[in-house]
């Protein structure tokens, strides 16, 4: 068989809630037990998972007639050794294709969409029927691309985080995440329930419900300020970031004034923690891969423009 190309095509899927139900109840009718005593539908979980392996061996299929592919689940991520010259196709949801983007280092990556009804898509520009037309204008460099920023933890460990969406600075449980802010040359000791800090890509998810929901309630609180605003999400080549403290609490040892704010390379946001213990960094939701954010530790938030390449419509 004649490939389009000698590269190797890297296929990044991810388990279904069926597989996952599964891999807690070890079987289909405990599972099903499960679900149907909670009073949901366990049909919906079967029906999701049968049309996601007929699109991931769709999908397999077409990728092979143009050239080598190898398949990986995303919880292996953190392991797997892309090669600089690797083509990556992500079968999603969109938190798939932003968690593989990553652990790229600018390889192209594809998203593929495998259920529109149910998955808006918003990083799956591309359907499985898509491929034969689509990754030769990759290989041939004349696909269209997107450049994702990035953000980027450095703790004063040496450990580093990257966040392809957001970062999340504070406990991990539901208590006070207690620290230093630090930017501009200005500092504020604070206490709140953490600190988002969100790129261009991100802006769209939960820097929006942050904002949406703080401008609902100065509406609401004072209805003089208009009813008009709105947040407009960023670009995501944008080559800031944007942190926004969360439930700032205002008392006589600590402040509530530096809460929202730009970050550039020139301008990082730098935290120390004063949390005893349970203070965590995460990025793009993804909780169990977290840094230790504890008394004493210090974080340098800075932006990584042009880190990731999105392929795109």
């Amino acid at each position: 068989m004649d490939r389009l190309t000698e590269n190797r095509i890297v296929l990044v899927t991810r388990r279904t809630r069926f597989e996952e139900l599964i891999a807690k109840f070890n079987t289909s009718s405990q599972a099903k037990f499960y679900i149907e005593h909670l009073g949901a539908d366990f049909a919906e979980y079967e029906d999701e998972h049968v049309l996601y392996q007929q699109q991931r061996e769709a999908c397999i299929a077409s990728l092979a007639r143009l050239g080598k592919v190898s398949e990986i689940e995303r919880s292996f991520l953190p392991n797997y050794v892309f090669r600089p010259d690797d083509i990556v196709v992500v079968m999603g949801q969109d938190g798939t294709v932003a968690n593989t983007l990553k652990y790229l280092l600018g390889q192209p990556c594809l998203g593929v969409n495998p259920d529109p009804s149910r998955w808006d898509g918003v990083l799956l520009p591309f359907a499985v029927a898509d491929l034969q037309e689509v990754l030769p204008l990759v290989f041939a460099g004349n696909a269209s691309l997107k450049q994702i920023t990035f953000a980027k933890a450095t703790l004063n460990t040496g450990e580093t985080l990257l966040a392809v969406n957001d970062f999340f600075i504070g406990p991990a449980s539901h208590t006070s995440a207690r620290y230093q802010i630090s930017q501009h040359g200005r500092c504020e000791r604070q206490s709140s329930s953490g600190v988002i800090v969100s790129t261009g890509l991100g802006s769209t998810g939960w820097l929006k419900s942050i904002l949406t929901g703080a401008l609902g309630i100065t509406r609401a609180v004072q209805p003089e300020s208009g009813g008009s605003a709105a947040w407009n999400p960023l670009p995501w080549d944008h080559p800031e970031l944007v942190f926004s403290v969360r439930e700032p609490f205002p008392s006589r040892s600590s402040e509530a004034g530096l809460l929202f704010g730009q970050v550039s390379a020139a301008a990082p946001v730098i935290l120390v923690s004063e949390m005893a213990g349970q203070g965590v960094i995460f990025s793009d939701g993804i909780e169990k891969d977290f840094l230790p954010f504890n008394n004493g530790t210090q974080a340098t938030i800075t932006v990584m423009p042009n880190a990731g390449t999105l392929v795109v419509r």
